[in-house]
């Protein structure tokens, strides 16, 4: 950052440079011009804003689409292994009653 005295090492040459009454036009100036662009950095903002929204919009409707259709296969797969993990835990009780009674 710019300390205090750098500030008024600017300052003291911008007079000698320009005199006292065009310093403040000057100021006015430089004021108007920062304004003006933000203004501007703001307008792309929104015109970018604006313009990518409808992209937007197209990829969060293909992420739905793929989300249900990733769910749909998903359910039957995690159905038949649960079914499947199911039988398996079965059986393994029924080798441990097993192994009891030996």
């Amino acid at each position: 950052m710019i300390s205090g005295s750098e500030i008024f090492l600017v300052v003291l040459v911008a007079l000698l440079l320009f005199g006292s009454k065009q310093l403040p036009d000057i100021a006015k100036g430089l004021g108007k011009g920062m304004s003006e662009f933000k203004k501007a950095t703001d307008d792309i903002k929104r015109e970018f804003t604006r313009e990518t929204e409808d992209i937007r919009k197209d990829i969060d409707q293909v992420k739905n689409i793929y989300t249900n259709q990733i769910n749909e296969i998903s359910e039957p797969v995690q159905k038949a292994i649960d079914s499947g993990t199911d039988a398996i835990n079965k059986e393994a009780e029924g080798f441990k009653d097993q192994i009891k009674n030996i």
